[in-house]
């Protein structure tokens, strides 16, 4: 951790690089889908949609109906769907991602079984010293007791030190708790599989 957090604490700064990290990785995925033996067929299909088709299958969608394609239009729908879905699976926090990761597990509960437990870690940043050293100016460590309001002032202004301290904790929860990547065994016993997500 470095004294000068001008980047960490910057109120524009993490939302600025976040926007450039989706439109590269939106850019990648187009680039993927569109290269050059598929770039006419796609780009027909794109212009031959149905937009009355379209809206309609959106509808019945959203109504919680399990709609097949049975025409070519709402095939060709379903086609253009399925590029879109190949182009957001590259965008992290997109709506294809979170179904990729329900795929996910599914498959390690079929290859696994079903889990034996659900457990949601919620570390208090603003209590923790670590957490205050990282989003604190100082380079040497110092434990001391703060004031709430300082402890939740200094923490709301650096969301990168926060990020940081839960990245740790987690970390160190998995291989120690959970026992993975160590050579003893976790708390539970032996852990035969787990999958982790973040809160979106």
């Amino acid at each position: 951790m470095y004294h000068d957090k001008r980047f960490q604490t910057d109120f524009y700064f993490p939302f600025v690089a976040f926007s450039h990290e989706q439109i590269k990785a939106c850019s990648t995925g187009g680039f993927l889908v569109t290269d050059k033996t598929n770039f006419d067929k796609i780009s027909e299909r794109v212009l031959g949609l149905n937009p009355t088709v379209l809206s309609s299958i959106a509808d019945r969608l959203a109504a919680g109906e399990i709609v097949h394609a049975e025409t070519e239009d709402e095939q060709n729908c379903y086609k253009v769907i399925r590029d879109l879905d190949h182009v957001g699976g590259h965008v992290q926090g997109s709506t294809t991602t979170k179904k990729y990761m329900r795929n996910e597990i599914w498959s390690l509960i079929a290859a696994k079984g079903a889990p034996s437990w659900f457990i949601t870690l919620s570390p208090a940043d603003n209590k923790h010293t670590l957490c205050l050293y990282y989003a604190d100016t100082k380079e040497k460590f110092q434990p001391k007791i703060m004031e709430y309001s300082d402890r939740f002032r200094l923490i709301s202004r650096n969301p990168v030190a926060a990020a940081r301290f839960f990245h740790l904790l987690v970390t160190l929860f998995i291989q120690h708790v959970l026992g993975v990547g160590t050579d003893h065994l976790g708390i539970f016993g032996q852990t035969a599989a787990y999958y982790g997500t973040v809160e979106q």
